[in-house]
């Protein structure tokens, strides 16, 4: 038994692992679904750094040619992920579930040191610019532009049905007004979205339908003709806003297809069904009548499952 006179024992010295450099005083909020090249460009801009100085700052090493959302993502080891979780104070679980991730290079998700990577991205999956206003609600309240990836049981777009604000192509460097087309930001999907399937049915038919001028092609270009007046800068951009805003322009309609097919039964229709399914989709389409052509991939998808 220990005397009061006795000396004690003293404690324990715990160890702890310390982080290399102190958390963020400025918290920088990813918005949903955004791209790791884009947060990270942003959380640089926060304290006037750029995205490798920020980067260098937290001990991880980036690899690759670094350059601007949207052409290129930034992957992410394990332990730079942690790191950055640390330094932001956000959870890595939340983090995680806001940044999208796609499959990183076997080099970098089996590394156990802090390692990022720089990849292009092709112009298919490349994000699209987010809503401005959405943008800068998030703290620390300053202009940069945030990048996007669209959800993948959607058309190819971002609509913000609050701001009246759309994306489509990723060479639109900035969101569109879309207040004079009501039918975009009215456009939903039911309780189910559609399957990958039917929405890629739908996405090529109504591509193809486009560009040979087909079924819809009077009410697509007022439409574009309504986007490119509300958006002067379209018409000075290097590409023809007839092709960056084709998934915009469609989108309702493809939507809608997307939908039809997937209430299509498990089996070739008969041409008795055939008929009543293009009566039904014409109505669902608002047209009088849909007559499509026997090469037209609409009479493929109802022959075929």
């Amino acid at each position: 038994m220990t005397t009061p006179t006795q000396a004690r024992p003293a404690p324990a010295v715990r160890t702890a692992t310390m982080w290399p450099s102190p958390p963020g005083a400025l918290h920088v909020r990813p918005l949903p679904r955004e791209s790791a090249a884009s947060y990270l460009t942003r959380l640089a801009a926060a304290y006037r750094l750029s995205t490798a100085h920020l980067l260098d700052g937290l001990h991880i090493n980036a690899t690759g040619t670094p350059a601007a959302p949207p052409t290129t993502e930034l992957h992410l080891s394990c332990e730079a992920a942690r790191r950055l979780a640390a330094f932001t104070r956000i959870p890595p679980a939340h983090l995680d579930r806001a940044l999208t991730r796609r499959p990183p290079p076997a080099s970098i998700a089996t590394t156990p040191i802090a390692t990022a990577r720089w990849q292009p991205l092709a112009p298919a999956v490349q994000p699209l610019p987010a809503c401005t206003t959405c943008t800068l609600r998030r703290p620390p309240h300053h202009a940069a532009p945030a990048w996007i990836h669209p959800p993948p049981d959607l058309p190819r777009a971002l609509i913000c049905t609050r701001h009246q604000q759309a994306s489509s192509d990723p060479r639109q460097r900035t969101p569109l007004d879309i207040r004079a087309l009501p039918e975009l930001t009215h456009a939903r999907p039911t309780r189910r979205p559609p399957t990958a399937a039917s929405l890629s049915w739908a996405t090529t038919i109504t591509t193809r339908w486009y560009d040979h001028h087909q079924h819809l092609h009077q009410r697509w270009r007022t439409r574009l003709t309504q986007l490119t007046a509300a958006n002067p800068h379209l018409t000075h951009s290097p590409a023809s806003p007839t092709l960056t805003c084709r998934n915009l322009i469609t989108y309702p309609e493809t939507l809608t297809l997307a939908t039809a097919l997937d209430r299509l039964p498990p089996r070739p229709l008969t041409r008795t069904q055939q008929t009543a399914s293009l009566h039904d989709l014409a109505g669902r389409l608002h047209l009088t009548r849909l007559a499509p052509a026997d090469h037209d991939l609409l009479w493929q998808r109802l022959t075929t499952r």
